[in-house]
């Protein structure tokens, strides 16, 4: 026997079904420690080679799964290679007699992942065909679990540009999206609907981002279908109708605490995606866009104590904006 080929080939298959299920099955878990570690070190070095040009960043999210995908494929693969070259005689060519080279045990392993094995090695012994029987167990099921975990995350980057392109249709800063919702005659009321839905889409990509952070690396080439600008709208726009529209006009209170909820929920998923708030704090909304279009507003010394309080949230907010590579929605403007 020589151990430290066993002992190594135990660590890589461990270490490797481990960030598998931890990755597809524990939801309240993110990423697992190697595929999060490989998601946050390609994010980075695309962004250091692109200097944030927007098109190449495009492709973060697919090279980022596919990356996964071969990783944990490779971590299989090497690991149960090594556990096998632990005996030298583990496995013999059915065709000469003589044991299983490195090409052979790789050759062998590859095989008896994918499939039952073709018959050109065999296992010398009944351990080792229990081995055998667990390399095609664990290549199946779990290539299975990565492939539903492909599935998974592509129908959430969908979700996530619908919800992004829903708030950046109503208005592509934090003054534009309120006045969107707001009439002399009625108020706020139009703005019932879209802050329900919005509230609910964006509970879901909460829970999606949180059971699968690489979520947070699907770059969109525009930022109207950008979630984390997005994000950064809406809650703006959140913080301008409760705190920046005089009460006597202001939305219905209840629709706003539940939408707040639902940023919340969104900012607590940050840490596992290694996102940090942003050391310096965004510019404030401008009360006086409000006011152009006839809406009653607080006192711009009222509103500035209010963002001065929330600065730590709003710190936050910018730290998602930059971490997708976009700027601040700029809200002067607009």
């Amino acid at each position: 026997m020589r151990t430290p080929y066993l002992v190594l080939g135990t660590i890589v298959l461990v270490a490797t079904v481990v960030d598998i299920l931890w990755t597809t099955l524990w939801v309240d878990g993110g990423s697992g420690p190697l595929s999060g570690r490989l998601t946050t070190g390609v994010w980075r070095g695309l962004r250091w080679a692109s200097r944030e040009e927007t098109r190449l960043l495009s492709v973060a999210g697919p090279l980022i799964l596919v990356a996964t995908l071969v990783m944990w494929i490779a971590g299989l693969w090497v690991g149960w290679s090594l556990l096998f070259a632990g005996d030298r005689t583990a496995l013999l060519s059915t065709h000469t007699g003589e044991p299983a080279d490195w090409t052979g045990r790789v050759y062998y392993v590859a095989y008896t992942m994918f499939t039952n094995g073709n018959g050109d090695y065999t296992p010398t012994s009944g351990g080792w065909e229990i081995a055998s029987a667990l390399t095609t167990a664990t290549g199946m099921a779990l290539v299975t679990l990565g492939v539903s975990y492909v599935l998974t995350v592509l129908s959430a980057v969908s979700e996530k540009r619908s919800f992004a392109s829903t708030v950046t249709g109503l208005g592509e800063r934090s003054e534009a999206f309120v006045r969107a919702g707001y009439t002399e005659r009625d108020g706020f009321d139009g703005l019932d609907l879209p802050l329900e839905s919005l509230a609910n889409q964006l509970s879901v990509l909460a829970d999606q981002h949180q059971a699968y952070p690489i979520l947070h690396y699907y770059h969109s080439e525009q930022s109207g279908n950008a979630s984390a600008v997005a994000v950064a709208i809406l809650d703006e726009g959140l913080t301008l109708a409760r705190y920046g529209v005089a009460a006597n006009v202001q939305p219905k209170p209840t629709l706003v605490r539940t939408a707040r909820s639902s940023t919340d929920q969104y900012l607590d998923t940050l840490g596992s995606a290694f996102i940090d708030p942003a050391e310096r704090t965004p510019p404030p909304p401008n009360l006086d866009r409000l006011r152009e279009e006839g809406i009653e507003t607080v006192s711009d010394e009222r509103f500035a104590e209010v963002l001065d309080a929330k600065r730590e949230r709003r710190r936050k907010l910018l730290g998602v904006v930059e971490g997708d590579a976009w700027e601040w929605p700029p809200v002067e403007e607009g």
